[in-house]
């Protein structure tokens, strides 16, 4: 069976009404970046963060995946596919998609501030226990915070995403602007002879010698697009 490999990020999600970060009108322009996705920030103001993660969290919950992300999860019946994605929200998840690599985290889990990545600290929110409160506790008695890649943070996910894209007999990349590093130097890995297809109504400058067939269209259409090519 192929191996199709999937780089998702914010514009898959935004079809399904999720406000993105760095789009006109995004949370950017509302939030300074480094104020409320930056280790340093949390540092400073941990409530003000815990609470801008409480806000998206129940923002999730009223939002539905698109068709791109159930296509993505189609996809399983013909090929291997993995989901390697920028977002932290939970909708390839609930469209079906079953092996998914989150580079920058969870929005739906919550984990322990003095060991961020250690699994047995990491605990999964549910709609009937959606916040975060200061003074709420992870196992090793530090403040539970979001379960979110910062700026300032490794990214551990990375080298396990860069081997699956080395894997890949077809890599599709979604709605990313292919600017944020690590993520953006993923392409790299990619098999010379692997095709890559590039989903983007604004497609980003994507550099030439990876040869990237581009799809300018949103997420949807550039799926059904892409499933015709595919075959």
């Amino acid at each position: 069976m192929k191996r199709l490999v999937f780089l998702t990020g914010a514009g898959i999600s935004a079809e399904s009404g999720l406000t993105t970060f760095r789009d006109s009108g995004g949370l950017w322009e509302q939030y300074p970046v480094m104020q409320v996705a930056s280790i340093e920030g949390y540092e400073n103001d941990p409530e003000l963060v815990i609470r801008f993660y409480n806000e998206r969290r129940r923002q999730l919950l009223k939002v539905e995946p698109n068709e791109a992300h159930r296509l993505v999860a189609q996809l399983e019946q013909q090929y291997d596919v993995t989901v390697v994605t920028q977002n932290v929200d939970d909708l390839h998840e609930r469209a079906g998609s079953s092996h998914i690599i989150h580079l920058h985290g969870e929005l739906m889990k919550a984990t322990s501030t003095y060991a961020p990545n250690d699994p047995a600290q990491i605990v999964t929110l549910t709609p009937d226990h959606l916040d975060i409160q200061m003074g709420d506790r992870a196992q090793d008695g530090s403040q539970l915070r979001p379960f979110i890649v910062w700026f300032g943070e490794a990214v551990p996910m990375i080298e396990k995403a860069a081997y699956a894209v080395q894997q890949a007999d077809v890599l599709v990349v979604i709605g990313t602007s292919l600017n944020v590093y690590p993520a953006a130097g993923l392409l790299h890995y990619a098999k010379h002879e692997c095709p890559i297809y590039l989903i983007d109504p604004h497609p980003a400058n994507v550099p030439l010698s990876l040869g990237v067939e581009i799809i300018e269209k949103g997420a949807s259409e550039g799926m059904k697009e892409l499933c015709k090519l595919l075959g």
